[in-house]
């Protein structure tokens, strides 16, 4: 655990050693969490690192063949 310093301002800077491990940078998105134990903070992904991370996961016929069931039973 390491420990961070606030500012005048209410920033805090996260150690380095996190930054690179959560892949924070500048302009980064945070939520921000109340939990029993303090305030939590979790980075929110950028939507472009996400691009391609299930290709090769699903079969297009068998997600078209799902979704037509689906689509019977909503008739």
């Amino acid at each position: 655990m390491d420990e961070a310093k606030v500012t005048r301002k209410g920033q805090v800077t996260i150690p380095v050693d996190y930054r690179r491990k959560h892949n924070i940078g500048e302009g980064s998105r945070m939520l921000v969490e109340e939990t029993e134990r303090g305030v939590l903070f979790i980075p929110v992904p950028d939507i472009l690192s996400l691009a391609g991370v299930d290709k090769d996961k699903y079969d297009a016929r068998e997600m078209r063949a799902r979704l037509d069931k689906l689509r019977e039973r909503w008739r």
